[in-house]
């Protein structure tokens, strides 16, 4: 944010000392922010914090103490924490940032409950549904504000496409949505070994970690879901989970959506992780083309497709949307706004999400809530 103002508006005091008053109002409406987690993607968050004006970054916590070292130097974060009950004790924040395993979360917030701390906690929100469950309700009980940091819905082109569709510019009823994602880094026998190992071990892989993202984002462009088929398959012999998902979603729309996505197989992209993947949108009107390069495009019936002009960035993870996540989560606190991503709407993805593993489990369509 600018604080220098034109002198044309300078009419009642000169401006120094109005960009000093201006600066006082920046401090007073600033929020003092605590992080927890230094593993690979919490790079992302403590980037987007340093970038926004109206945070201050005062501390962080991770067991590993080096670790911890490292991202404060980093990003400039004045003192590191090993014990989080201990940080948020003395810290005293507005919220708390929580970065770990998901079996972590239930505890780590009901702290930050205990002590009327905001928090915004990554996904997968918790072990199974009934836990996410339990922790939505135990922050809708404490009264503090609370957001999943679901971030694909934040990325530039999913926000522009919602937008095109509130325009119509494909007309006012769809009738397909569908998504094809190939990420190329879950093959041979080093899988995930270099970024996120723990992938190799998790019962549940690619519903759990990445197809969630794209569940969400359905319910964010389309609506809610009514009905899922899925087929989950695991490619590489040499990890437990899925890696493959093939998901036929039924919105309450009428519209269909499918997902055809594996970590197996390799994308023609430099970067596969940009836009995780190619999107077909399809009205009574026309279509909207996401290309994996970000490009959208819009092809009305009857005439040729064309370029649609908007802002995208390869900058920090998957065109910026962790910023982007986190900037709105200090918009709603500092106006008192509701979380696009709050829990109890997130647990409307994450049935969803139980839904798929039903599906594929009994080999039948499942009906959401059923």
């Amino acid at each position: 944010m600018s604080t220098d103002i034109p002198s044309v508006y300078l009419t009642f005091a000169d401006e120094k000392l109005l960009n000093l008053a201006l600066k006082i109002i920046i401090t007073m409406t600033s929020l003092k922010g605590v992080c927890i987690g230094a593993g690979y993607f919490s790079q992302f968050h403590y980037d987007g914090w340093q970038r926004i004006p109206s945070v201050q970054t005062t501390a962080l916590c991770d067991n590993d103490r080096a670790k911890a070292k490292a991202i404060a130097r980093k990003f400039n974060i004045p003192k590191v924490y090993t014990d989080y009950e201990k940080m948020l004790d003395e810290e005293q924040p507005d919220f708390v940032d929580v970065v770990t395993p998901p079996a972590t979360h239930q505890k780590i917030c009901q702290s930050a409950f205990d002590r009327k701390v905001n928090v915004i906690c990554q996904k997968p929100l918790a072990p199974t549904y009934a836990k996410a469950e339990a922790l939505v309700q135990t922050a809708q009980q404490s009264g503090i504000r609370f957001m999943v940091h679901e971030n694909f819905r934040f990325q530039p082109w999913h926000r522009e496409i919602k937008k095109l569709l509130n325009q119509q510019v494909i007309g006012d009823r769809l009738h397909m949505l569908n998504l094809r994602c190939r990420m190329g880094d879950g093959w041979g026998k080093d899988a995930y070994l270099d970024r996120q190992p723990y992938f190799r071990e998790m019962p549940k892989l690619f519903v759990y970690e990445t197809g969630v993202h794209f569940i969400d984002v359905f319910r964010y462009l389309v609506g809610e879901i009514d009905s899922v088929y899925a087929q989950l398959k695991t490619l590489n012999p040499l990890i437990k989970g899925e890696d493959s998902a093939l998901m036929v979603f039924q919105f309450a729309n009428g519209t269909t959506g499918i997902a055809d996505a594996n970590r197996y197989n390799e994308s023609n992209q430099p970067n596969p992780r940009y836009t995780f993947g190619e999107m077909l949108i399809e009205g009574n009107q026309g279509s909207i083309r996401l290309y994996a390069d970000g490009k959208l495009t819009i092809q009305q019936l009857g005439e040729p497709e064309r370029e649609h002009q908007y802002h995208h960035e390869d900058r920090g993870f998957a065109g910026d949307c962790c910023y982007a996540t986190q900037q709105h989560f200090v918009d709603c606190l500092l106006n008192e706004q509701p979380f696009e991503t709050n829990g109890q709407d997130y647990l409307k993805t994450l049935r969803v999400q139980e839904a798929v593993y039903r599906s594929a489990e009994k080999q039948l369509p499942v009906q959401i809530g059923s």
